[in-house]
C-alpha cells in the first residue's frame, strides 16, 4: 500500500560526502514528519535528523554542522546530505516517515529497509 525506497548509501573515505534519498509512494493522504535514523553494529537505533512539514529541522548532536536534512513535498521525498563523514558514522541508515494513508483516520510510522553507509579511515 505504501512504500519507502531509499538510495544513496555506499562506501566513502573519511572526510567524504554522501547524499541519501528516500521516496514515499502509494496511497498517501498526507505526510507529516520525515527523518533518518541509523543503527551501528551492536548499538541501538538512533535519530540522526528529522524535518516536519513546517521545515524546523532537528539533528543529533553528533551530526550537527555536518549533515543537512531537506524534503521535497511535491515528490514525497526526504534527503540527507552527509559531509565530513567519519568512521563512526558507519551504520545502516533508515528512512522514517509519519503519514496518514488514504482510508485511515490516524497516522503511523513507516520505515524503509535501510541503506548501508560505510566510512573508511
Amino acid at each position: 500500500q505504501v512504500q519507502l525506497v531509499e538510495s544513496g548509501g555506499g562506501l566513502v573515505q573519511a572526510g567524504g560526502s554522501l547524499r541519501l534519498s528516500c521516496a514515499a509512494s502509494g496511497s498517501i493522504f498526507t505526510i507529516n514528519t520525515m527523518g533518518w535514523y541509523r543503527q551501528a553494529p551492536g548499538k541501538q537505533r538512533e535519530l540522526v535528523a528529522a524535518i516536519p512539514r513546517s521545515g524546523n529541522t532537528n539533528y543529533a548532536d553528533s551530526v550537527k554542522g555536518r549533515f543537512t536534512i531537506s524534503r521535497d513535498n511535491a515528490k514525497n521525498t526526504v534527503y540527507l546530505q552527509m559531509n565530513s563523514l567519519k568512521p563512526e558514522d558507519t551504520a545502516i541508515y533508515y528512512c522514517n516517515v509519519f503519514m496518514i494513508v488514504t482510508g485511515q483516520l490516524y497516522g503511523m510510522d513507516y520505515w524503509g529497509k535501510g541503506t548501508l553507509v560505510t566510512v573508511s579511515s
